[in-house]
């Protein structure tokens, strides 16, 4: 079959098909687990017999159960076309250059999605890596996890807590024990994720069982001003799931989950991303140990992290109430202004900021970044999201969606192509050059 390649793995055989310019080996099975259960690492299939028989890793790794997006719907359109949903979703699927050498050893990116732990998936059009592998010369490993009601509700005791989380440790040590037979580095391992994906890399960085299995973390976008202070808001989000069970239906669970996020809405900000991590639970330490726990791991790993100045404004036009606000004649752009600039710093600038000051005073390399570009013509400015068409998917995918406004894939692709090279320059060594920058004064600025 000449438009595969194989790859042995002490696993078995995989199969992956060629594209071009890359191959693609898809919807990789890393764990399995039941409903509400702690996974556990799975093997390949076998055949009828029992034996091995080489894995075809042909198909898109399926997206956990998942309600549709607002935001998918009005700023990504078109984004999750083809998804299929499954709770058996534990997989990840690894893009690598189609002239790799017998000899080479390439650094790895693992990407983990965003989409509040609630939306997504790894194998999405919009998070297609093909530029970045072919462009830079690595690879990467895109992971899809269990989200919502079934990968982040829990207390420990009904339910066990950061299923989600779990998955991805899990996704990590395959990577690590199994890159290199697709011509990785195990040792030169980056996490980059946006949103929810970024703040999963956070805290990935101080759960059990993660040392040594990445070098280096780039933190896109990351809502870590609503990530402490969680846990009333996590009891009044059980009380509200009741007893769902193993048998529930999966639509009625939905229905679940919604009425879960609405009864987290009165707590403010924290609200908005109900799920999430949860502290105390495996993997990760008690609240007040997890600022100790980013300093212990400081020296072993270095960090890009960073936000778009204006993250909020992506919302601005999908609440009704802002909508309104920001539309008033003579004030609805100063009220905008204020009220973007306000909430992005509470959410996501002041707390980058923070990390990156823990982060060096513990001896640790850090990189704090802001991406200014806005658009032309797009109606959610330099926003939330705005990041991800510079460094994956390609013009198919991007090309219907109001986010990238009026600008042409020439544009977007021309800024892209430096940050994919910033992105992979971090990822080789953990350092960026001193004009890391040049060409791009009017996407990012870096503080260092």
């Amino acid at each position: 079959m000449s438009d595969t390649r194989s790859f042995e793995t002490s696993l078995g055989t995989i199969l992956g098909r060629v594209d071009g310019a890359v191959v693609r080996a898809r919807g990789i099975p890393y764990a399995r687990a039941g409903r509400f259960e702690l996974p556990e690492p799975t093997g390949l299939p076998v055949g009828t017999d029992g034996d091995p028989v080489p894995f075809r890793a042909f198909k898109r790794a399926p997206a956990s159960p998942q309600r549709t997006s607002r935001v998918l719907e009005a700023v990504l359109e078109g984004a999750g076309e083809g998804m299929v949903d499954s709770e058996d979703c534990q997989a990840l699927s690894i893009t690598v250059p189609a002239d790799m050498r017998p000899d080479e050893s390439l650094p790895v990116m693992v990407w983990i999605h965003g989409g509040a732990y609630v939306t997504g998936a790894g194998d999405l059009d919009v998070y297609d890596p093909i530029s970045l592998v072919v462009e830079q010369r690595v690879i990467v490993v895109s992971v899809t996890y269990r989200l919502g009601i079934l990968g982040f509700l829990g207390d420990g005791e009904t339910l066990p807590a950061n299923l989600g989380l779990l998955d991805l440790v899990l996704a990590l040590r395959w990577v690590h024990e199994h890159i290199a037979a697709f011509g990785g580095d195990p040792g030169s391992v980056t996490l980059f994720g946006q949103s929810a994906g970024g703040d999963a890399i956070a805290h990935l960085m101080i759960s059990d069982g993660t040392a040594g299995l990445f070098q280096r973390a780039i933190v896109q976008s990351a809502p870590l001003g609503i990530s402490s202070g969680r846990a009333k808001m996590a009891s009044a989000m059980m009380r509200a799931a009741g007893s769902p069970t193993r048998d529930t239906p999966v639509v009625e669970l939905l229905a679940l989950e919604e009425r879960v996020e609405r009864a987290a809405r009165r707590f403010g900000l924290r609200g908005g991303m109900a799920f999430g991590t949860q502290y105390g639970h495996a993997p990760l330490p008690a609240e007040a140990d997890r600022d100790a726990a980013w300093r212990e791991a400081a020296s072993r790993i270095d960090v890009l992290i960073g936000s778009t100045t204006e993250e909020t404004r992506l919302y601005v036009p999908l609440i009704p109430a802002f909508a309104r606000m920001t539309s008033a004649p003579l004030v609805g752009d100063p009220i905008r202004r204020a009220l973007v600039g306000a909430t992005t710093h509470l959410t996501y600038t002041r707390d980058a900021r923070k990390f990156v000051e823990r982060h060096r005073a513990s001896g640790g390399r850090a990189t704090r970044y802001e991406l200014n570009w806005a658009p032309p013509g797009s109606p959610y400015g330099a926003s939330h999201v705005t990041d991800l068409p510079l460094l994956l998917g390609t013009e198919r995918s991007w090309s219907r969606t109001a986010l990238i406004g009026s600008a042409t894939w020439a544009e977007v692709d021309r800024r892209g192509r430096f940050l994919r090279q910033m992105w992979a320059d971090f990822a080789r060594d953990g350092v960026l050059a001193a004009d890391a920058t040049a060409g791009l004064s009017d996407v990012v600025t870096l503080d260092r």
